[in-house]
């Protein structure tokens, strides 16, 4: 029959319409309801047509009676509740008085007979079928008189649709759903019982994997991390899934399984596998993880520890054994001063300086950041132009120098004489004194409250030393 898509203005709302011949079927469901499924000897079952919609409305009952016939309307019945004595497949729908507008027809209830105390049961000789193989199902019946069997399969848990996969008291089945059987007394065609659903799952080649987001050869107690599972050739298909797992009683249905904060407690093995509608995977392969329970610290080297005039110096921060950090670096001028940051979260491991100071790195990684213990100090010196400075000679020949304190950047080179008469330097004045004398930094931490020292140049003798011309 041709259906065609249409709207219906109502007195309350608009809805969606089917055609069905003449008559057009509203976008609402009925929903069916019974007091009891099975009719006591001599007695009743009592079904109820809910509908909710505010429309004066008339109730049509369509029932099943036997195997495999059609439905029929049941004569004479258009009321909200229906008694009935009779077995049989019911479903129900409603119509909007005085016009052609139909309720949608109501899910199935099955009403069975006594059947003088027989009971189906269903019995699996398993509940999973092997990828390749097959379950054996048995409709059980006690004390049953002559019996004619149907078996049902629903094919999907999202969707209500079910079909007919045998008729005997024994069947084998491939294919994975949730299936019944029922009993239908040969002499009057009339259904007696129906076994409890039992659900079938079909086992499917589709290998499995555990895997580490991040892919990290060594985990430590404190981080964040996320464990994925992963169905080659799942796509399409909404899988839940089971996971195995130490130290928990409660593992995710997700693809994901996220520990915040792990610890030594959740080394173990992990597996998982999926399930979609009555698809079900086999394990995966045990995934190992070790959480170690000490926190890295980074380290820090220097190529040189000191800058040379006009150029610069290469750090490099690592975290032994383990990947995935990204770096931040710091510095301050000495021992005593504040630290600044001068780089955040960068991914390389290297950074180029041309100041001198004391210097330290830390590493993190993760979502939330997880951060190492701070690198040790690495100390790097600056090489400053020569100092060109005037050496003057009183009469007691005494020469004094600036003091150079700790905690002072530059590395000086030469000591030289500024002037130059054109017969070369006068008696006494030294140019270019040594090459190889070197006014270096005082290396020793002076407390608060104690006097300066200064940096005096034993080596420069200025009886003895020669004067060069420049």
């Amino acid at each position: 029959m041709e259906e065609v898509e249409n709207r219906a203005n109502t007195s309350n709302s608009v809805l969606s319409t089917v055609n069905h011949g003449n008559c057009v079927e509203l976008g609402v469901e009925a929903t069916l309801t019974a007091d009891r499924l099975t009719i006591p000897a001599g007695g009743s079952v009592t079904l109820t047509c809910h509908v909710k919609y505010s429309a004066d409305l008339k109730y049509e009952w369509l029932r099943e009676p036997s195997e495999n016939s059609e439905k029929t309307t049941v004569a004479g019945e258009s009321n909200r509740v229906l008694v009935t004595s009779e077995a049989g497949v019911y479903t129900c729908r409603g119509r909007i008085k005085g016009t052609n507008l139909l309720i949608k027809e109501s899910d199935s209830v099955i009403i069975s007979e006594t059947g003088h105390g027989e009971n189906i049961t269903l019995i699996a000789d398993r509940t999973t079928i092997p990828a390749g193989g097959s379950v054996t199902l048995t409709c059980d019946v006690k004390h049953s008189a002559d019996l004619k069997y149907e078996w049902v399969r629903q094919t999907s848990s999202a969707v209500k649709s079910t079909e007919a996969v045998g008729s005997d008291k024994v069947i084998r089945i491939s294919k994975g759903g949730k299936y019944q059987c029922r009993g239908w007394r040969t002499d009057i065609t009339s259904l007696i019982a129906q076994s409890d659903p039992v659900i079938i799952q079909e086992i499917v080649s589709n290998r499995v994997n555990v895997t580490l987001q991040h892919s990290w050869s060594q985990i430590f107690t404190g981080e964040t991390i996320t464990l994925r599972c992963e169905i080659q050739g799942g796509e399409g298909k909404v899988w839940k899934y089971e996971w195995t797992a130490p130290n928990t009683n409660s593992p995710p249905t997700s693809s994901e399984y996220r520990i915040s904060r792990v610890s030594v407690s959740h080394s173990g093995d992990y597996r998982c596998r999926g399930s979609s509608d009555y698809l079900l995977t086999g394990w995966s392969d045990a995934f190992r993880l070790t959480v170690s329970s000490s926190k890295p610290r980074a380290t820090l080297t220097a190529h040189s520890s000191i800058i040379p005039a006009g150029g610069s110096v290469t750090l490099s921060c690592s975290v032994e054994g383990s990947a995935g950090w990204k770096f931040d670096w710091f510095r301050r001028d000495s021992q005593f001063s504040g630290a600044q940051k001068i780089g955040a979260g960068t991914s390389e491991q290297t950074i180029s300086i041309s100041e001198g100071g004391i210097y330290y790195c830390r590493g993190g990684r993760g979502d939330p950041v997880f951060s190492t213990e701070d690198s040790s100090d690495v100390t790097v010196k600056e090489t400053c132009p020569a100092n060109e400075q005037t050496l003057n000679q009183d009469e007691d020949q005494q020469q004094e120098y600036s003091s150079l304190f700790d905690g002072d950047r530059c590395v000086y080179e030469t000591v030289r004489r500024c002037e130059n008469t054109e017969n070369g330097p006068a008696e006494g004045d030294y140019a270019n004194v040594t090459s190889v004398i070197q006014l270096k930094v005082i290396n020793k931490t002076r407390q608060r409250g104690d006097p300066e020292e200064s940096s005096d140049y034993n080596d420069v003798n200025p009886n003895s030393a020669t004067a060069l011309r420049s």
